[in-house]
Formats: structure tokens, C-alpha cells, sequence
């Protein structure tokens, strides 16, 4: 694929968070999914702000309510929704116990 100067690219400063992955090789649409979840998980005010403007704040609201809850830590699942004003059932606080009794 030719590069796109169009096509925004992923800050450098994010590159910590996808340590397994070979960083350059990253493509902002191929791999939108993978991308919100580690900027939401570890970014800072720039990455965070990168990805909404790159995104979208309803196409960011809709990855955290299907997949947040599994694949963001609990702190941080529930640090967006309430900033999206999504509703957290109980269950998933006691879900991701290790040891619920």
C-alpha cells in the first residue's frame, strides 16, 4: 500500500503501547479496533485527543460499549463510561473477580 499523506498516522508517542506489534507496519483504519483500545487503555490528554479527532467520539462510544468491558481493565472500563454516560451493569465489577465468593 502506497502511503496515504492524507491519512493520519498513529503519534509516536503511542508506539510504547503496542510493544508486540511492529509499530511502522500499524495502519490507523486496518487496525482501528486494536488502536482504540491500547490509546484508551495507556494514552495520555494527546493520544486520547488524537483518537477522537481521528475517530470520532461515536465511533469511540460504540467500541466501549461492545468491547470495553472485556477488554479494557475494570478502572479504565468504567473511567469511559462514565465519561460516555454508559450505564455499567453490577455484574461486570464482580465478573472479572478472580475469586467472587
Amino acid at each position: 500500500m502506497l502511503y496515504n499523506r492524507f491519512m493520519p498516522s498513529i503519534p509516536v508517542t503511542a508506539a510504547p503501547f503496542f510493544q508486540e506489534y511492529t509499530f511502522p507496519s500499524l495502519e490507523v483504519e486496518k487496525h482501528a479496533a486494536l488502536v482504540i483500545e491500547r490509546i484508551l487503555a495507556y494514552g495520555d490528554r494527546i493520544e486520547v485527543r488524537w483518537l477522537f479527532e481521528t475517530y470520532g467520539v461515536d465511533r469511540v462510544r460504540a467500541w466501549v460499549e461492545q468491547e470495553g468491558a472485556r477488554l479494557l481493565s475494570r478502572r479504565r472500563y468504567q473511567l469511559w463510561a462514565v465519561m460516555f454516560e454508559i450505564p455499567v451493569p453490577g455484574r461486570i465489577a464482580e465478573r472479572r473477580q478472580a475469586w467472587p465468593y
